[in-house]
């Protein structure tokens, strides 16, 4: 066993590393991809939106599902299922065979696959850690198992930036080794540890009304940043009304499902835990407030910093994976280490004060100018992803540790599901809050800034730039000048106006400083108001962070009882010596009403409230 918790840890490292690397490898390969399809990126917002969309509305949807089928059939078994599912995705990417909108769509399809291995993966993976480590040494296998996770986001950013300036295919295949090694290791290695209860049910209401209803909830998100109509965006298109009605009111009627049915797939009975409760709903408002954090700050670098600092386009994508470096280097510093101080005194302190630092560092995002030096930027980055890693691990070693172990496939699909429902909300919010108030500001900026390069006449034409092209030409480090230009040229109504612009004036809208110049201003106070926003929920993370209690461990002993027993529990049973837990562990005052419902035959806990 001792052995075995090393191979645990390292092979669930592995899956998490090589499903976060691909959450974000394609944030920055999307120019080569849509180059090599023949897409063109600034007229297909509904294919750049799925392709970089679609991988997280499907994990999302299926965390909670998958965490529930894993404590019925194994943990182990599916979680290699996921391993072998991603892999295969993997290829399906490589292997496109279209080009155009069909490529497109194929793109779209095969990165929906490996979202379905990445949820597979993600639920299992906090459970099978939980299950072969001891108490006394979660928080730091899972703190190290959450430094893979950000390391993949970033190492994604480089690695995208890198294999897209040979083969946009690559972009896909660097997983495929990766996966067929680990989907191998983990047949051999992985063992299942949790007793499976027999007779267990699969919830089909309860996932039909959880999974349609989250799924319909983020399409209608996803297409609602779309222009629809004369509006910037869609939140009036009446089918992204439709979806966002239909998905909210599935998801209201689900916990009355959860609370009819025989085997329900979201524990509601672990939120009486206030540990549980107070953990997850300080995850959930974590991820809402950082989730859209690193397209922003891409989308910064690619279309405003890097081109204002000399750096071509088709380099930008390449230096902003660079340049975003320090935020893996503080969670990677901060992450394991909070998670072993975290096993000795308690989650609560580190969690709350990681929020805060977190909450602080959007407050000195915000107050950047758009030309910034580097180094504090920097600087405020490392503090930031210092506090991301010491709220991370403690905060996930505390929601798995307080719940009983045949329900810890289902506590992590729960606690993964909040968390990176959370992140695809935080996108949808970002980009929101940005092109609102880009929808705004925008034309009277790029009016003044073509005044003031000599050329009026085009302020007028370019003024009338859709505020989310702009936003996603940044996004994709793209000048759209130059493309417009070229448009203006081929029209007879307005090839004159191109032909009278002096050759000076045209080198210099068309280069790396104009654009960037003439959106920063109306684009740095949209993202001002995002970053506070940001700090906003950072800072009620931190207050649900504090409402936990100290330290709550919930263990399980298998005794000579039927699973099917029902024995009401008046106290809890022994413990382990308070020194094992940490100093500051007092006596259980145990949730009895959970493991009575659970139908556990003894239970150990310790909470110091």
């Amino acid at each position: 066993m001792v052995q075995y918790k090393w191979v645990a840890l390292s092979n669930t490292t592995v899956g998490v590393l090589m499903a976060s690397i691909n959450a974000n490898i394609v944030l920055i390969s999307l120019p080569a991809i849509f180059r090599g399809i023949n897409i063109d990126p600034l007229t297909s917002f509904q294919y750049l939106l799925w392709i970089l969309f679609g991988y997280m509305v499907v994990t999302a949807s299926l965390l909670v599902m998958f965490g529930r089928i894993s404590d019925m059939y194994g943990r182990v078994r599916l979680y290699n299922l996921g391993f072998a599912i991603f892999t295969a995705g993997s290829i399906l990417l490589y292997l496109t065979p279209n080009t155009g909108d069909a490529g497109a769509l194929e793109l779209i399809v095969f990165r929906i696959v490996q979202g379905v291995g990445a949820a597979f993966l993600f639920a299992n993976s906090a459970a099978i850690l939980t299950d072969a480590f001891p108490y006394s040494e979660r928080g730091k296998a899972l703190g190290i198992n959450q430094v893979a996770a950000l390391v993949g986001s970033l190492a994604g950013l480089i690695l995208g930036g890198i294999l897209a300036a040979f083969d946009w295919r690559y972009v896909f295949l660097v997983s495929v080794p990766v996966g067929v090694f680990g989907t191998a290791w983990s047949y051999w290695k992985l063992k299942e540890i949790a007793t499976i209860r027999k007779g267990q049910k699969l919830d089909i209401w309860g996932n039909l009304t959880w999974g349609g209803g989250l799924t319909i909830l983020l399409i209608g998100a996803t297409y609602g940043l779309l222009p629809y109509g004369g509006s910037t965006m869609g939140w009036s298109n009446p089918w992204v009304v439709a979806a966002l009605a239909a998905g909210i009111a599935l998801l209201a009627v689900f916990p009355f499902i959860e609370t009819k049915v025989e085997g329900p797939m979201f524990r509601l009975g672990l939120f009486k835990n206030r540990m549980f409760s107070a953990a997850n709903f300080a995850g959930l408002l974590a991820s809402f407030g950082r989730g859209g954090v690193m397209i922003m700050l891409i989308i910064l670098l690619q279309g405003i910093w890097l081109p204002l600092h000399g750096y071509s386009y088709q380099s930008t994508p390449f230096w902003a994976g660079i340049y975003m470096i320090p935020m893996l280097a503080g969670f990677a510093v901060m992450g394991p280490v909070s998670g072993w101080l975290s096993d000795r005194y308690g989650a609560r302190g580190f969690s709350t004060l990681g929020m805060v630092i977190v909450g602080i560092t959007f407050y000195a995002l915000a107050s950047l100018p758009y030309n910034f030096s580097y180094f504090p930027f920097a600087v405020i980055l490392f503090i930031m992803g210092m506090g991301n890693g010491m709220f991370a691990s403690p905060n996930t070693a505390s929601i798995m540790n307080s719940v009983p172990i045949e329900h810890r496939g289902a506590a992590s699909g729960m606690r993964a599901t909040l968390q990176n429902t959370g992140s695809m909300a935080s996108l949808a919010l970002f980009f929101s809050i940005v092109i609102s108030a880009l929808a705004n500001n925008l034309p009277a900026a790029l009016v003044s800034a073509f005044k003031s390069a000599g050329v009026p006449q085009l302020g007028a034409v370019f003024a009338n730039i859709s505020p989310t092209g702009a936003l996603f030409a940044a996004f994709l480090g793209y000048n759209p000048v130059g493309s417009i230009i070229t448009q203006l040229q081929n029209m007879p109504q307005t090839a004159q106006l191109v032909a009278s612009i002096p050759q000076q004036t045209m080198n210099l809208i068309t280069g790396n400083i104009f654009f960037p110049n003439a959106i920063a201003p109306p684009f740095m106070t949209a993202l001002a108001l995002a970053f506070y926003v940001g700090l906003g929920l950072s800072m009620a993370a931190a207050v649900s962070s504090l409402l936990r209690g100290r330290v709550y461990i919930y263990e399980t002993e298998a005794t000579e009882a039927k699973p099917s027993a029902q024995i009401p529990i008046a106290t809890p049973a022994a413990v382990a010596p308070a020194s094992d837990l940490g100093p500051q562990v007092q006596d259980a005052r145990g949730l009895n009403e959970i493991g009575g419902s659970f139908g556990l035959s003894q239970f150990k806990g310790r909470e110091d409230v």
